[in-house]
């Protein structure tokens, strides 16, 4: 028997941040899957899942920021392989890390990665994610107990245990990024990978040698000190999920919060900053 989806065909302008917190908050609703294009994105629900009014408390799209307009499409029977084989290509950083799909070819990158992304963020096509896939291929983090805070396909946190991080704990907010991240550290053969659903709230307790949170500017700033009591002295806190203009905000907090500023890296208007706890 088929199954009878709708596509919520969404235009989006300024597509970035809108998109990431558009799929974040309709990840609240039944919404199975998401695939980005040029203009914004398409969301898909089972049509028995559908109800009159389920966009009505989507807030980002009251927001006064964003221009985001969309039309409803009845799809019969998604093949969510093909929809992914026709939006997903491979991604290769600095020469040194491959991440594909399962439909791609294995490379021979030093770090070669397997992602099934679903509807989860941090797929390697994002520049913030390249950037935090570049400042961890640049580090030596062998037997650092790691945090991947907003792991979203878990992505990062399998990279740092290919080079030699341990443990590491991995955790999302949203149910499918803590399901997905589950699946990709099984499938990358990954042992030392301890994924969590939930927030910062989590890190009461916990303390690490390196963190890794590729999240938007306000919850970085909202939760910054939460990270720097569970950063170890002498350890390091990775940063991405906000524009170079956001820089001067992120900086202060960290300073704020005893953190010291060591590099950057910048690609498309996207920033990733790397700090040290004295």
């Amino acid at each position: 028997m088929s199954t009878s989806y709708l596509g919520f065909h969404f235009k989006i302008s300024p597509k970035e941040p809108a998109s990431e917190i558009l799929v974040a908050e309709l990840g609240e609703k039944p919404f199975e899957s998401f695939v980005e294009n040029e203009n914004g994105l398409t969301a898909y629900i089972q049509k028995n899942d559908y109800t009159e009014g389920i966009l009505d408390d989507i807030q980002i799209m009251k927001s006064d920021e964003f221009e985001i307009s969309y039309h409803i499409e009845e799809i019969e029977q998604v093949n969510w392989n093909q929809e992914w084989e026709k939006n997903f290509e491979p991604i290769d950083v600095d020469g040194k890390c491959h991440v594909r799909a399962p439909f791609h070819p294995k490379s021979d990158a030093e770090f070669d990665i397997l992602i099934e992304p679903k509807m989860s963020f941090g797929t390697g096509h994002h520049e913030t994610t390249h950037m935090m896939i570049s400042h961890l291929l640049s580090m030596d983090v062998e037997n650092m107990k790691t945090l991947d805070m907003g792991c979203g396909t878990a992505i990062l946190a399998i990279l740092a245990e290919m080079k030699g991080a341990k443990p590491i704990d991995a955790i999302d907010i949203d149910n499918w990024c803590y399901l997905n991240s589950v699946e990709n550290a099984e499938r990358n053969n990954c042992s030392h990978i301890s994924v969590f659903e939930g927030d910062a709230a989590l890190l009461a307790g916990r303390h690490y040698d390196l963190i890794i949170a590729n999240i938007n500017r306000n919850i970085l700033l909202n939760d910054m000190t939460a990270y720097a009591e569970s950063l170890n002295p002498g350890g390091t806190i990775l940063f991405s999920g906000f524009y170079t203009e956001d820089i001067d905000a992120i900086n202060e907090s960290c300073e704020a919060n005893g953190l010291k500023f060591e590099s950057k890296l910048t690609r498309n208007n996207w920033a990733s900053l790397k700090y040290v706890k004295a």
